[in-house]
């Protein structure tokens, strides 16, 4: 019987969505909840799972179309169907270099096949079945994915799986897992003429429309401090075995300025708040959203109710929601009701920016990279770890001073870090 698969509602206020990849092809088997299709909204990034097990009989929103909630964007002819059971040839996969023009309905139906995944050993022949993100994954660490033993539905293999086996290998990386930079490499273009064009995706045209609102309605103002992270730097250095030993997690800086931010938000509570019409609305919660980049924008999931957690309760929630918005698992409920933002720059290299507020939030802070620098001590010159922060704030309901004492309540915690991490 056939099935009518919908574009799914991703919150009460979410109307539409952006069909950005289709993860099967027409003629294709696909399981009861296995990724379908992908989609992008106006708040979240999601995969989204075929409602039942058959065949993929039609593709009728074709990708970078944009439709309405509750819209049938394709058909699955069920187990007991007369319809043909062949997959479809699979399509060569354009070079990376090539321009890409706007897919039409007929382009919708070359979502790129499960096989196309063993780029690091084809000569093994083994069938693996992954999502695109692991594919990703697997080719910037040059893995054969046969390798990967699979626990997801019929052998799958997920983010997790893949994690996992390169765990030796990426350790050292862990501290840009948390809001760090996007993977991969920048598409090399190849000119043709003078000119080299392509629209814009459905996410970066969200994003730029969300920055323009928020520059359109805040007076953006950004202070900048430098602040001392040598005792920061020596906690973590000295409690990075026994933190990963005892909870599984890598200990990253970004607990430390979340756990400093929010002691700092209980003071200044005009930070953890919104402007609304002629009215400042402050908010008991703290929610502290955590922008993290992806390779198709940032998306800022946010942990709720954060200043009811301690330090190891933040480490989880940064490293759990990182990870979930890689995997493109987060729900409109991770990505809604944030109070305060952090982002990270510094995670790959940056000294300072000028972070936009992520309305209808008042303030974000920016962190750059932690690195030792010559500074001058009683009189004399040493070498500590140094980093600049910078808070942007809306000057229409904060004042300068106010935003400078906040930042030297921060940069006095930072400073002189004692809060135990287990």
């Amino acid at each position: 019987m056939p099935t009518n698969v919908v574009m799914p509602q991703m919150g009460e206020s979410v109307a539409e969505g952006t069909i950005t990849k289709w993860l099967k092809k027409t003629g294709e088997r696909v399981e009861r909840d296995e990724p379908l299709f992908e989609i992008t909204t106006d708040k979240v990034d999601a995969e989204i799972p075929s409602p039942v097990t058959g065949v993929l009989s039609k593709i009728l929103a074709a990708e970078n179309d944009t439709v309405t909630v509750n819209t049938v964007v394709a058909v699955i002819d069920g187990e007991g169907s007369a319809e043909t059971r062949e997959p479809a040839t699979a399509a060569a996969p354009p070079a990376e270099t090539a321009p890409q023009a706007k897919p039409g309905p007929a382009a919708a139906t070359t979502a790129e096949p499960d096989e196309k995944v063993a780029a690091a050993a084809p000569q093994t022949g083994k069938k693996v079945r992954s999502s695109p993100l692991v594919r990703r994954i697997a080719r910037e660490h040059g893995l054969d994915l046969s390798r990967v033993q699979g626990t997801g539905l019929g052998g799958r293999i997920n983010k997790k799986d893949v994690l996992s086996f390169l765990a030796p290998q990426t350790a050292p990386c862990a501290e840009a897992s948390a809001a760090g930079a996007p993977g991969g490499q920048q598409k090399r273009i190849e000119f043709t003429g003078p000119f080299y064009t392509e629209p814009m995706t459905p996410v970066r045209r969200q994003i730029a429309a969300h920055m323009i609102a928020s520059q359109n309605a805040s007076a953006h103002v950004t202070t900048v401090f430098e602040v001392e992270m040598t005792k920061v730097v020596e906690a973590r250095k000295r409690m990075a075995h026994e933190f990963e030993a005892a909870e599984g997690l890598k200990l990253t800086y970004t607990p430390f300025l979340v756990r400093a931010a929010i002691e700092t938000l209980k003071l200044f509570p005009i930070f953890n708040a919104s402007a609304e019409g002629d009215n400042i609305v402050y908010k008991r919660d703290i929610n502290f959203g955590i922008a993290v980049a992806l390779e198709t924008g940032l998306i800022v999931p946010v942990i709720k109710h954060a200043d009811e957690k301690n330090f190891l309760g933040i480490a989880r929630a940064v490293q759990e929601l990182a990870e979930r918005a890689r995997s493109k698992q987060l729900s409109v409920e991770d990505v809604q009701g944030g109070t305060f933002t952090l982002t990270n720059p510094g995670s790959i290299g940056g000294l300072f920016g000028t972070p936009i507020i992520n309305q209808p939030q008042v303030a974000i802070l920016g962190v750059g990279t932690i690195e030792k620098r010559p500074v001058v001590r009683n009189d004399a010159i040493a070498i500590r770890n140094m980093a600049y922060l910078a808070l942007t704030f809306d000057h229409r309901i904060i004042d300068g001073a106010l935003a400078d004492q906040f930042m030297a309540h921060l940069k006095q915690r930072l400073e002189n870090w004692q809060e135990p991490l287990l």
